[in-house]
C-alpha cells in the first residue's frame, strides 16, 4: 500500500472550480419530498439482512482501537461490526443508535455493557467513555458532517463511509474539524484493501496492458419499488443525486486508480424517470466520460433502473487487457488478463479481508501516528469531481477541469 500524495491545494482547486453544481444537483428533487424520510438521525427498524454472532467476540489483544459503531443499518451490522470484531488491531467498544430495543440486541451480541449503548441525544457523554477511540460513522451520506463534527467535539477519531458528504464545501468542513481537534479522519473505500483490487493496481504500475487507452466502469441494479417514504437512498438530501455517489463511487475510484491519473475533463448525462416513486428525487441513471492527462478516456456509467446488474471493470490498453467482473462487491470477484490472445485467470486473495484490513488500518493510523491511505481529501477530490460530473450533465457541455 502506498500513501495517498495527491495535495489538498489541488483538491481545493478542484472544488473551488465545481461548487455551482450544487444548484443543478438540487434540480432533481421534487415537491414529493416533503414526505421523506427526515434528514436526521432517527432510530429505523431492523435492517433486512445482517446477521449478529452466535456468541460475543472474544477479548480484543492488548492495543487494540475500541471503535463507537453509529448506525445500526444492514451494512452496520452485516459488515461493519464483524469487520471490527475480526480485526486484529480494532475491537467493537460501543454502539449509537436511535433504536434503544435494536441497540440493546446488538450491545448484548457484542459482549457491551449497558453503559456502551449510546442515542443520538446522549452521544455528547461519549468524550468521557475512555474505552472509545474512534467512531465508525456509518449513517446516511446527508447526515455524515453534523455527526462527525460531533465526534471530533467529542475527541474522537472518525472513518467514515463513503460518500464523505453531499458537498465538496461540507468535506472541507469535516477535513477542517479533524485538523481543530487532532483526531484522524479516514474515508471507508474498503476496495483500497481488497486483494483484487489492490493487485489491478499494481498490474496497472506495472504496464501490464501497455499504454491505457479505455475503461469502463459499470455498477448497475434494478432497485425494487420504494419512495422516499421508506428509503433513505432515495431521498436527496440524504443521498445526494442517487446512485453516482452510492454505487458509482466505486466505478469512479476504479478509473482514478487503474489510470493513476486525475481527469482534465468530464462529460455527463443524468436520466430521472417521470412519475416513478423511485426516482421523486434522486436520478435513476448517470453516464459519464472522463479524459485524462495521457489521452485515456473512462466511460462510466451507474443505475438503479438497469437490468441485468453489473459490476464491472475494464482497462484496454495497447498491450492487453484487464477485466474485473465483479469487480468492487463485498465477494465473489473475478479478474482476468488478456495478452497475445492468451487468458490468465488471476485469484490475488480473499475479497472478505477487505473490510477488517480496513478497520485495522485506522487502527494502526491512531496508535502509530500514521499516514492514512483513503483520508479526508481524498473523499473531497471525489465528491469535487461528482459534482462536476452534474453540473456537466445540467448544463449539457464538457467540464474542463
Amino acid at each position: 500500500m502506498t500513501e495517498f500524495t495527491h495535495s489538498r491545494r489541488r483538491f481545493m482547486v478542484l472544488s473551488s472550480a465545481t461548487l455551482a453544481a450544487a444548484p443543478w444537483l438540487a434540480s432533481c428533487a421534487s415537491a414529493e419530498g416533503s414526505a421523506a424520510i427526515p434528514a436526521k438521525a432517527i432510530g429505523m427498524p431492523w435492517p433486512n439482512w445482517g446477521e449478529l454472532p452466535d456468541t460475543p467476540p472474544s477479548a480484543p489483544n492488548a492495543g487494540s482501537v475500541g471503535f463507537a459503531v453509529m448506525g445500526l443499518g444492514g451494512y452496520g451490522i452485516g459488515k461493519v461490526l464483524p469487520a471490527l470484531a475480526n480485526g486484529e488491531r480494532c475491537h467493537v467498544a460501543a454502539v449509537v443508535s436511535g433504536n434503544p430495543e435494536k441497540a440493546k440486541t446488538v450491545a448484548a451480541a457484542y459482549g457491551l455493557p449497558e453503559d456502551a449503548i449510546y442515542s443520538y441525544e446522549d452521544f455528547d457523554r461519549i468524550a468521557d467513555d475512555d474505552r472509545v477511540d474512534a467512531v465508525y460513522n456509518v449513517l446516511p451520506t446527508g447526515l455524515h458532517l453534523q455527526w462527525t463534527e460531533k465526534s471530533f467535539a467529542a475527541g474522537k477519531h472518525v472513518l467514515c463511509e463513503k460518500p464523505m458528504a453531499l458537498s465538496a464545501a461540507e468535506c472541507e468542513q469535516m477535513i477542517a474539524a479533524s485538523e481543530a481537534s487532532g483526531k484522524k479522519l479516514m474515508i471507508a473505500y474498503r476496495c483500497h484493501f481488497e486483494p483484487f483490487n489492490l493487485r489491478a493496481m499494481e498490474l496497472m504500475r506495472e504496464g501490464a496492458v501497455g499504454k491505457i487507452k479505455t475503461i469502463e466502469t459499470a455498477q448497475t441494479y434494478r432497485m425494487g419499488p420504494t419512495s422516499v417514504a421508506e428509503n433513505w437512498r432515495v431521498v436527496r438530501a440524504l443521498a445526494g443525486g442517487g446512485p453516482l455517489e452510492d454505487y458509482g463511487i466505486y466505478g469512479l475510484q476504479s478509473a482514478l486508480y487503474l489510470s493513476g491519473e486525475m481527469p482534465v475533463s468530464v462529460k455527463a448525462v443524468t436520466e430521472q424517470p417521470a412519475n416513478d416513486p423511485r426516482f421523486a428525487e434522486i436520478f435513476s441513471t448517470v453516464t459519464t466520460e472522463m479524459r485524462f492527462p495521457s489521452g485515456a478516456v473512462a466511460n462510466m456509467v451507474t443505475s438503479y433502473d438497469t437490468t441485468p446488474g453489473r459490476n464491472l471493470a475494464r482497462v484496454e490498453g495497447e498491450g492487453g487487457v484487464l477485466i474485473m467482473e465483479p469487480a468492487t462487491g463485498y465477494g465473489g470477484h473475478k479478474m482476468s488478463l488478456v495478452r497475445d490472445g492468451v487468458r490468465e485467470d488471476l485469484v490475488p486473495g480473499d475479497p472478505d479481508v477487505q473490510f477488517a484490513r480496513m478497520c485495522d488500518h485506522m487502527a494502526d493510523a491512531i496508535r502509530e501516528d500514521a499516514a492514512i491511505l483513503t483520508p479526508g481529501e481524498m473523499g473531497l477530490r471525489d465528491m469535487a469531481l461528482i459534482e462536476a460530473i452534474y453540473r456537466s450533465a445540467a448544463e449539457g457541455r464538457e467540464i474542463t477541469l
